[in-house]
């Protein structure tokens, strides 16, 4: 397997941080933007896109800050994703912050990709 290469992405977003908190940290909530259907059994949260299903593994989450999961298919690495909440101490503009891997030549792809889904997210928040 190739070497996966970090990025990381900055989104800002025109909604609570407790909302927007809701919408990357629940099923029902990333249900709504991130796949067709996720369900969670414990530790374990089950992403379904047009019939194909993806399994991660919860690592951690910092309520109304973080949360960090890991693929099934990355098992044994240390790549993982991470969607943050960030606030500006003096403005108090919110901003997404993604962290992902993914192989050098699909980190363009990738980077797509994340954007297509925040552009649906701050649609549903009304951030547009």
């Amino acid at each position: 397997m190739d070497e996966k290469i970090k990025y990381e992405m900055e989104f800002p977003i025109l909604a609570s941080p407790s909302l927007l908190y809701q919408y990357i940290s629940t099923p029902s909530g990333m249900s709504e933007w991130y796949a067709d259907n996720v369900n969670s059994r414990g530790e374990f949260f089950t992403f379904i896109w047009e019939g194909s299903e993806e399994r991660a593994q919860l690592l951690g989450k910092k309520s109304g800050e973080r949360i960090k999961f890991r693929w099934e298919d990355d098992e044994d690495t240390d790549y993982y994703f991470e969607l943050r909440i960030q606030v500006d101490d003096i403005t108090k503009d919110v901003s997404l912050m993604v962290t992902d891997f993914a192989e050098e030549d699909e980190v363009e792809e990738g980077k797509m990709l994340w954007d297509n889904m925040v552009s649906n997210l701050k649609h549903i928040l009304g951030s547009t």
